[in-house]
């Protein structure tokens, strides 16, 4: 992963972190339901944004070298790993 890409998402990871830390505080506190499970939707669309950012950094760097080197077989690996990835995905 390319430097810029791996500041953010660490960033990004340690915030959902704190989030999850959280939502364990809401749990032992007895928190309503619904404010739980607001949390958690949000610790989800974080670790979507999360995966989004790597998804976006391989292609733009692992992809694209795979593309440019003329490899064949290494252009169907990398296509066939995001293809593996975006069929264990909801999307």
């Amino acid at each position: 992963m390319r430097e810029p890409a791996k500041t953010a998402v660490l960033k990004r990871l340690r915030r959902i972190e704190g989030q999850v830390r959280g939502l364990a505080g809401m749990v032992t506190d007895d928190r309503y339901c619904i404010d739980v499970v607001t949390q958690i939707a949000a610790v989800r669309a974080a670790l979507k944004r999360a995966e989004e950012e790597i998804l976006t950094d391989h292609v733009g760097h692992c992809v694209e070298h795979a593309i440019a080197s003329g490899n064949k077989a290494e252009q169907r690996k990398k296509v066939a790993e995001l293809m593996d990835v975006f069929s264990r995905t909801e999307r």
